[in-house]
């Protein structure tokens, strides 16, 4: 198996696993009705050159749809889908986003929807947090700080206050 073959297999395999990342860093973000919570990333392998993010963003008011993400640490965020084909895990780029209905929660989950962070300028290291910036079509852009959690973990973050989910 070639060396980038690999290195994508090790990845695809931890986006689907589910994560833990510490509450303290869980905040809410967000502009007019879009509000962002639960924002986590994973510790990535030292070798590793992509990362999954994930998040929950509520929607209070009208319609909008997430259209792109962008970070200092990688060289492009893209928005992917993952989902079962039969017996086979699909994933691929949602060159047109998401779409965020009034009045809804949309979650960017481990095995779903999530950001891929590619050509990583540093792997991401437990405890620390990266400084996203996700661009909806009618809300325009908002800051987002992902913490970074474990590699690989039994737990779901916990959500922004309090820890309730």
């Amino acid at each position: 198996m070639s060396t980038i073959r690999a290195k994508f297999l090790v990845a695809a395999v931890a986006l689907m696993l589910p994560g833990t990342a510490s509450s303290q860093h869980m905040h809410a973000h967000g502009a007019g009705d879009i509000t962002i919570e639960s924002a986590y990333s994973r510790a990535m392998l030292p070798v590793a050159k992509v990362g999954g993010g994930y998040l929950t963003i509520n929607n209070a008011g009208a319609a909008d749809r997430l259209v792109g993400a962008k970070s200092d640490r990688a060289e492009e965020v893209q928005i992917h889908e993952m989902k079962m084909t039969g017996a086979v895990m699909e994933m691929r780029e949602l060159d047109i986003g998401i779409p965020v209905p009034a009045k809804s929660t949309v979650k960017l989950e481990p095995g779903g929807y999530h950001l891929m962070f590619t050509n990583v300028s540093r792997p991401f290291k437990e405890g620390e947090t990266l400084a996203v910036t996700l661009i909806f079509e009618k809300a325009g852009p908002i800051e987002v700080e992902f913490a970074v959690g474990p590699f690989a973990g039994a737990q779901k973050p916990h959500a922004a206050h309090g820890g309730h989910d």
